[in-house]
């Protein structure tokens, strides 16, 4: 007759069965709630999601160890993993590191770009333009006006914005909260505000993309 299995058993064989067929997205921390509404908008339940800290965005030297990192934590779980990453001022040196662990990724510069589509930002070309998304709306505080000390010396204001023109914001949502939120972050700034409903552009592409293939 044979034995019950033990714990260690049931955990190799649910490890394996989570794996198969199953893909993993490491994703920017920033685009976890529209990750998480995309997916249950399409019912892409065979996705799952784990996120790296959102403040990479201000380090972007980090990002690359950080996903080789998750990608090594999390590879013997799943039959793909797919990186929910642009090049995010990585310098290439992510997509060096996606195509060699075999991990897909989003293409383009940032999530500006793949939110409004990479042909129509690029068309756009507009350097003087400082963007955010609904993330960053609500996060301005933590990941713009604090690390840039503008808290406590608002004087820098003019030597890390005279040169913009305006602040567009990138809608994912229509929010009208939202967008009375981005317009006093750009009256604090002192720029032009600008709002275009981008909706998730690029992002929602590619995740149909990868969660069509097996």
């Amino acid at each position: 007759m044979t034995g019950t299995p033990d714990d260690a058993t049931l955990t190799r064989r649910g490890l394996a069965a989570e794996g198969t067929g199953r893909i993993l997205l490491i994703a920017c921390g920033a685009l976890a709630r529209e990750i998480l509404d995309l997916k249950a908008r399409h019912g892409w339940d065979h996705l799952d999601l784990t996120c790296l800290p959102a403040i990479l965005h201000n380090h972007p030297d980090r990002i690359t160890d950080a996903v080789r990192k998750a990608v090594d934590n999390h590879r013997a779980r799943y039959a793909r993993i797919c990186a929910v990453y642009a090049d995010c001022g990585t310098g290439g040196l992510l997509q060096a590191a996606c195509r060699e662990l075999g991990v897909e990724m989003v293409a383009g510069p940032h999530c500006y770009a793949f939110y409004e589509g990479l042909d129509r930002f690029a068309a756009r070309d507009e350097p003087a333009s400082f963007y955010l998304t609904d993330f960053l709306v609500r996060q301005f505080d933590a990941f713009v006006w604090k690390p840039l000390g503008l808290d406590r010396h608002p004087e820098l204001r003019e030597m890390y914005f005279g040169n913009y023109e305006a602040l567009v914001y990138q809608a994912q949502t229509d929010d009208p909260t939202l967008t009375a939120l981005a317009q006093s972050h750009a009256a604090r700034l002192g720029l032009r505000f600008e709002r275009r409903v981008t909706g998730y552009g690029d992002l929602e592409t590619t995740m149909a993309d990868w969660a069509a293939r097996p």
